[in-house]
């Protein structure tokens, strides 16, 4: 499902998650597959988007997200979590648990996020990334699981010439994707890059800077993907800042009772029904 979404024809979407209860909400609202964000599965933990988190501590969200889903999850996978026998390792757990692909980024284990102000970005050497890539997908058991390179270049400061360089670079690898990620506030490094990109490997981005770009434009320039990278946990924190602010102030609930969902609700998103339907079944009649 995931590799026939990203070589759609149309311009798809897809929505970041960072636990269970988020994966659901997503689900439900429509989107056909799911980011599982290290940035935003690092903040849920309250540690910093540096490899703070270890694979496993960040797989265990996943397994939990691919039980509370039916649609398919691109992990986001960092670096690989060190070097090309790490991150194989990663894409036998990731098959494991059903997660569907991987998304590898051309930097230095440990990695800080990329929209960090004042970090100068640092790549890893492309043939190292390339071979990262390969051993990834000598590894896979199902065919169908994907493996995105992601580049940082443009963020690192290089112009195009060394991002088409290096995605040509991880396409030769065998990645099933290319991802050209950009902090700047327009989608100009996006435009460039597709202009010199003649390949017919899908293209990912992930507009968190460039937001005020139409989606119009994506469809014009050819991108296969646009990944929204981190809106769910944004959102929760806005909105649990928002009412323990209130409550503290308040010392009581009145006044955020209409802000919040209902036991209720989040007992239907936990599937109670099924589970007391699974007792009329499996429980001995009293």
């Amino acid at each position: 499902m995931l590799k026939e979404l990203i070589q759609s024809k149309e311009l798809e979407f897809m929505m970041e998650a960072h636990s269970g209860l988020s994966a659901r909400i997503v689900q439900e609202a429509g989107f056909k597959s799911i980011w599982a964000s290290g940035f935003a599965i690092s903040a849920q933990l309250g540690v910093r988007d540096c490899n703070e988190a270890s694979w496993t501590q960040v797989l265990e969200i996943c397994d939990f997200m691919a039980d509370a889903t039916d649609i398919p999850i691109l992990f986001d996978a960092d670096t690989g979590f060190g070097n090309f026998n790490n991150a194989r390792r990663m894409v036998r757990k990731l098959e494991q648990i059903g997660i569907a692909g991987c998304c590898i980024e051309d930097k230095p284990f440990p990695k800080c996020n990329a929209l960090l102000e004042g970090r100068k970005a640092k790549l890893a050497d492309i043939d190292e990334m390339a071979l990262k890539i390969k051993a990834c997908k000598d590894t896979q058991s199902d065919p169908d699981f994907v493996v995105i390179a992601r580049s940082e270049a443009f963020i690192a400061g290089y112009p195009v010439e060394e991002v088409l360089r290096r995605a040509e670079a991880f396409d030769d690898a065998g990645a099933d994707a290319i991802f050209i990620h950009s902090k700047n506030s327009g989608p100009d490094d996006i435009v460039e890059f597709m202009k010199v990109w003649k390949r017919k490997t899908p293209v990912v981005v992930c507009p968190s800077k460039y937001y005020r770009t139409p989606p119009q434009q994506f469809r014009e320039l050819g991108v296969s993907l646009v990944i929204w990278g981190n809106y769910t946990v944004r959102a929760s924190v806005t909105a649990m800042q928002e009412v323990c602010a209130q409550m503290y102030r308040d010392q009581h609930a009145m006044s955020v009772i209409d802000k919040v969902a209902s036991a209720a609700e989040v007992f239907r998103l936990q599937r109670e029904e099924e589970l007391v339907e699974a007792e009329r079944k499996y429980l001995p009649k009293k």
